[in-house]
């Protein structure tokens, strides 16, 4: 048998493989390492592979710990971990749903608002998703709210964290990017290629980020409008109305002012996403300080909960590379370039493809696996049809959002399911979710038409 041939087969079953153990519960990390090495002494067996190819793995790992700019990853999650400790978002969603719950779906809005917030400081989905069922879907369902809006504007705001900057996913496809980016134009013959960096990828996603908040909220007037009774007001008393001014200052403003300077300091390039991730890590201390949060109880928790994200995250980045160096060495990316440059379409037949594969793969697998099993097999191939990579990975980070939502394996679904009173159905979860994917699938298609939703803002300030 041909070895090409054979080492194409044997990395598409790979592939597959890894997939279905994956969907039966194994570790992450070790099914896509071990997978990986399985097929790979198998490759060497069947003289497809050559075990020697494992030698670059300790280059590349070394350069992972190495680079500056996956330091903010454990930064950014101690700031999200440590606002979300010291209850800040707690008084968010109580003062927000004071100032507009007696509006019809003023509770609404005020969740989609707080699910803004917390996504720009934050970044964490599940997180966000959890504390806002906690703390916001009794206070709906006393109010009168319909079961399945209620969930579905939890769900979709608690997935914002996807999108909105500082998204630690937008961090890893920015390095991602970068150094395909950089090969993909040295191989044009083009040898000063235009840096793609994580502040690209932030300033990419601001504009979709705030498109799909303003879409929420107006599908929440909308339903205000046309179906009152789903979204009534919330009563407000005497008392509470009073201190409104003085709770929307002293609560509001703080976690704003931090978002700004962590923001604020990356996009007007005044610092890196890294030296941001500091001031954003020092901010939040200093908040549950004024908070009187700082504990070294609650400090210890939240160093605890941060390694033990980082370390996921980095062991399934270890995992993966095993497994892209396999599937490259055996001829897999060939394969993979043949069929996306076979498709109908040209690009965006080949954009298409891999945006549904990314979708479909969003039912099993989480945001991290997926962008390092798939980025780094597709990217190169997309990247040399020209096509500009700073809207791939926005496109991607949408992409995936929506996967987190869409019934019956989204994982925003299963952590509001988690949380939710028994009164709560499922099926209201799903129900409620659906309107929601509509709306971001809307997003999808005017990024598909308007490139430049995704483009201007980075070409503006850093002169692309």
């Amino acid at each position: 048998m041909d070895p090409v041939f054979l080492g194409e087969m044997l990395s598409l079953l790979m592939f597959f493989t890894i997939i279905g153990v994956l969907m039966m519960g194994f570790p992450v990390a070790f099914s896509l390492a071990g997978t990986s090495v399985i097929f790979a002494t198998l490759g060497h067996m069947l003289g497809v592979f050559d075990l020697s190819n494992f030698s670059s793995l300790a280059p590349r790992y070394i350069g992972v710990m190495l680079n500056e700019v996956l330091v903010a990853v454990p930064l950014f999650i101690f700031m999200g971990m440590m606002l979300e400790r010291s209850g800040i978002a707690e008084q968010l969603l109580i003062t927000m749903g004071r100032l507009f719950g007696k509006l019809r779906g003023g509770l609404g809005l005020s969740v989609i608002i707080v699910g803004a917030l917390l996504a720009a400081s934050t970044g964490i989905v599940g997180a966000t998703v959890v504390t806002m069922g906690l703390l916001s879907l009794p206070a709906m369902m006393r109010a009168g709210y319909d079961p399945k809006l209620a969930t579905g504007v939890i769900c979709a705001s608690g997935t914002l964290g996807q999108i909105i900057p500082p998204s630690t996913v937008l961090i890893f496809m920015g390095d991602m990017l970068a150094g395909v980016n950089q090969q993909v134009q040295m191989s044009k013959g083009n040898f000063a290629p235009t840096p793609v960096s994580v502040g690209d990828l932030f300033a990419g996603a601001f504009i979709p980020g705030l498109m799909l908040v303003a879409i929420y909220m107006a599908f929440m007037i909308y339903k205000a409008v046309r179906h009152p009774e789903t979204c009534p007001a919330l009563e407000v008393t005497d008392e509470e109305r009073a201190r409104l001014f003085k709770d929307v200052i002293f609560t509001l403003l703080p976690p704003l002012l931090l978002i700004i300077a962590v923001l604020g300091s990356i996009l007007g390039g005044i610092a890196t996403p890294t030296e941001s991730a500091s001031v954003g890590a020092i901010g939040a201390m200093i908040l549950a300080a004024v908070k009187r949060k700082l504990t070294f109880a609650n400090l210890r928790h939240v160093m605890f909960a941060t390694a033990n994200t980082t370390a996921m995250i980095f062991i399934i980045l270890i995992g993966a590379s095993v497994f892209s160096l396999v599937f490259r060495m055996m001829g897999g990316e060939e394969l993979v370039s043949d069929f996306l440059n076979s498709l109908p379409g040209g690009k965006v037949g080949a954009i298409i493809f891999v945006m549904l594969l990314m979708f479909i793969l969003g039912f099993i697998l989480d945001t991290f696996e997926i962008i390092f099993l798939v980025i780094p097999i597709t990217a190169p191939i997309l990247l040399m049809m020209d096509i500009d990579p700073i809207w791939l990975g926005v496109m991607v980070a949408v992409n995936l959002q929506t996967s987190f939502l869409t019934p019956p394996f989204g994982f925003a679904l299963f952590y509001l399911r988690g949380v939710a009173p028994d009164s709560i159905t499922t099926r209201h979860i799903y129900q409620g979710a659906m309107p929601f994917v509509f709306l971001q699938v809307m997003v999808i298609g005017l990024l598909i038409l308007f490139p430049g939703l995704v483009t201007w803002l980075p070409d503006m300030i850093y002169g692309r």
